[in-house]
């Protein structure tokens, strides 16, 4: 009988569930050592976010077949050394799903109607019914930033209150957010400008960080009232509470926090119009059971040699493929990064050409790169070859694909047609000599290394003195350089400078040098 090793506490309907098919080892609270010490005995280990499953522990897991996280994010499991090891990684992405878009609407009507204060005001002694006047949200706009899992469960429950809902998600198609009643907006300053109610459903990275500051909330309708229960850093807490202080803001509701527990005296945790929840979007006992019950099911079907429907980590690719195409993953995922980040617009088709040696082969992992580039920064989920197509499928996303011979001097390129509402953009990679590089933008042959920092991509005439204006306008602005690429379409005609830059540029500066006379635009992007 296979043995299974259960190293954080889960719902006992999970346990029951292992149970009827393979012995089961319930040991909590292992420290590193006794795990690496228990774990050759097991054929699969499930965790929530407590152990920490290294690169130790799968060396010295001698039969483990499969690791199990009850939850969502797998953080604390190494998948690259588990994968190494041929151990499938499976987890829960929609168990907690329902309980954290319910917990965001539970927010919003207890902002709408003052809900806690009134409460904690009959407990004091008063009667003071007129002080708590609140608002109906039948009628009004709820504003839902991410449409992925959450927001769209969000999206459904708001629409029975008889809400309208508008949603900014550059990711999904119009056609998904037909599906779900949902009106698209065209950018995230005409969804603030618009929204009652706002409720924030995206992933945290470096562009997200932030997402509602200061200048975002002087965007906003004094009536609005925000609710995030996705991550802390998304709103600037410090520009919140003034916003809120000065009126331009009606109130807000938190669940999470920049860092947990917060500091208990921050004045977020004692305004008396926000409301704050210390992170229970998944605290449920539906929710804990359902993730406890999804992930025992896929540990059972991979220890039966079944697939299973939540595997994060790349099942085994044939060595002869994976020797020709392990370097055009990252080059199929950075050239996607990039072109999402050039594409304006609300996204439509996506088209990928494979061109040269690599279109003899499965292109299965290529594929799953470009739309880890392009949704990895804004999905929940983790985006992998095992489960890429249905992360695409959920956001309505139309992937096409073709393959052809070589083009100019480069053996192989992957390039990334995205298709949006504001036009089409193109960006071709390929491999050189230390690693992916962008060979192609749109019309513009150019050559951009691989690095860190940001890209400022200037659109200009091709006229003498104009990479000198945009070097001492850089340099005006203490901003260093560390490449400069140049392409351009005939002499005298378009050209294209891409330009790493060591240091952010702020956006009234990008302003100030698309304004530069022959330069037609300018655009900055992140490194991925």
């Amino acid at each position: 009988m296979k043995k299974i090793l259960v190293a954080d506490p889960i719902a006992a309907d999970g346990v029951e569930l292992l149970r009827g098919e393979a012995g089961v080892d319930v040991r909590t609270g292992l420290s590193r050592e006794e795990l690496i010490a228990a774990i050759p005995a097991y054929h699969a280990l499930v965790v929530r976010s407590e152990t920490k499953v290294t690169a130790a522990v799968f060396a010295a897991a001698k039969q483990l077949q499969a690791v199990g996280r009850a939850g969502v994010g797998v953080d604390n499991i190494d998948l690259a050394a588990a994968t190494a090891r041929g151990v499938i990684v499976v987890n829960a992405p929609l168990g907690n799903t329902i309980s954290a878009a319910e917990h965001a609407v539970g927010l919003m009507l207890a902002l709408a109607r003052h809900i806690p204060e009134a409460n904690a005001s009959l407990k004091a002694g008063e009667w003071k019914r007129s002080k708590f006047i609140g608002v109906e949200v039948r009628g009004k706009t709820l504003g839902v930033v991410g449409l992925g899992q959450v927001g769209s469960e969000v999206a459904r429950r708001a629409k029975g209150l008889d809400m309208t809902v508008v949603a900014y998600d550059p990711f999904v198609s119009p056609e998904r957010g037909a599906v779900l009643g949902v009106e698209l907006a065209a950018s995230l300053d005409d969804l603030l400008a618009r929204a009652d109610f706002l409720t924030l459903h995206t992933v945290l990275t470096a562009q997200t960080r932030h997402l509602i500051g200061d200048a975002e909330l002087r965007k906003v309708q004094p009536s609005l009232r925000l609710v995030n229960t996705a991550r802390g850093d998304l709103v600037d807490i410090d520009a919140l509470v003034r916003a809120v202080d000065e009126g331009r803001v009606a109130g807000a509701a938190l669940d999470v926090f920049p860092q947990e527990p917060p500091d208990m005296a921050s004045p977020v945790l004692h305004h008396d119009r926000i409301i704050v929840t210390p992170h229970l979007g998944a605290s449920t006992r539906e929710a804990q059971e359902r993730v406890a019950v999804d992930v025992a099911k896929q540990i059972l079907a991979v220890l039966r040699g079944e697939p299973a429907q939540y595997a994060v980590n790349a099942p085994m690719i044939a060595a002869e493929t994976m020797s020709v195409l392990a370097p055009y993953i990252p080059v199929a995922e950075k050239t996607a990064s990039l072109a999402a980040q050039l594409a304006p617009g609300q996204m439509g088709n996506i088209e990928i050409d494979y061109l040269g040696d690599i279109a003899h082969h499965d292109t299965t992992a290529l594929r799953a790169a470009v739309i880890k580039g392009m949704l990895g920064p804004v999905s929940e989920e983790n985006v992998t070859i095992v489960n890429a197509n249905l992360v695409a499928e959920t956001r309505g996303m139309k992937i096409v694909e073709r393959k052809g011979p070589a083009e100019e001097v480069y053996a192989n390129l992957v390039r990334v047609h995205v298709h949006t509402s504001a036009g089409d953009t193109d960006v071709t990679g390929t491999i050189a000599h230390d690693g992916p590089h962008i060979v192609a933008i749109n019309d513009f042959w150019v050559d951009i290394p691989p690095g860190d920092g940001w890209l400022l991509l200037c659109e200009n005439q091709d006229r003498p003195g104009m990479i000198g204006a945009v070097g001492t306008f850089l340099g005006k602005h203490d901003i260093n350089i560390s490449f400069m690429r140049v392409g351009r379409t005939a002499v005298r005609g378009k050209a294209l400078m891409a330009v790493g830059i060591d240091d952010p540029i702020a956006p009234e500066q990008v302003e100030e040098l698309a304004a530069i006379p022959n330069i037609l635009s300018a655009r900055v992007t992140k490194f991925s």
